[in-house]
């Protein structure tokens, strides 16, 4: 990992009311307006400070019809204490073999998303492709079905060729569709990366 994301990682972190998120989000998603009522703040702030929080890759989002639930990446955050440790203690390297994959994860979904989330493009490697693919559906929940008209939607907030996107889901096995209805498949079968 370069220093420069490091310091950014820590910059954002260093906000009383962003700590304050993450220790409730620590306990489960919560959405926005539960957010904000127990921390005394108003949604708009919450947006705010969420937004900060995503672009550093530290919570996910998790749509449920018009709700949008935050997550907090504890597995990122783990990493970014242990390489601030590593850095200035003058351990081992922040791109050990363990840490490599999220490491690799973060910085692809910062290369190829822009800073509201939508796909630049669909990316043709394979590899980077998967984790992509793997980042969209994460926004469905595992269990409900979900009409055609459903997925394009969702997958319109995030690229517009939802065909396409629709199409590498079925392939790889994130989802499956029986007469025209689609649900997410148990993690464990997706398709992973070698």
């Amino acid at each position: 990992m370069q220093l420069d994301k490091l310091v950014n990682f820590h910059k954002v972190m260093g906000d009383p009311t962003r700590i304050r998120i993450l220790v409730l989000l620590a306990k489960g998603p919560l959405h926005g307006q539960a957010l904000a009522g127990k921390l005394g703040v108003t949604p708009p702030t919450i947006t705010h400070h969420m937004t900060k929080l995503r672009d550093i890759g530290l919570i996910s989002e998790r749509r449920d019809k018009n709700t949008i639930y935050f997550r907090l990446n504890d597995e990122l955050l783990k990493q970014q204490t242990k390489a601030i440790t590593d850095v200035i203690l003058g351990k081992e390297t922040i791109m050990e073999a363990s840490n490599k994959e999220t490491m690799e994860r973060h910085v692809l979904l910062q290369n190829f998303l822009t800073p509201e989330g939508r796909l630049k493009t669909i990316p043709s490697q394979k590899k980077k492709r998967i984790i992509i693919l793997e980042h969209i559906v994460r926004g469905l929940v595992i269990g409900k079905k979900y009409s055609e008209k459903e997925l394009n939607e969702h997958i319109k907030k995030y690229h517009d060729d939802f065909a396409t996107i629709r199409r590498e889901f079925i392939m790889n096995h994130f989802m499956y569709r029986e007469n025209g209805i689609y649900e997410v498949n148990p993690s464990e079968m997706w398709m992973k990366f070698e």
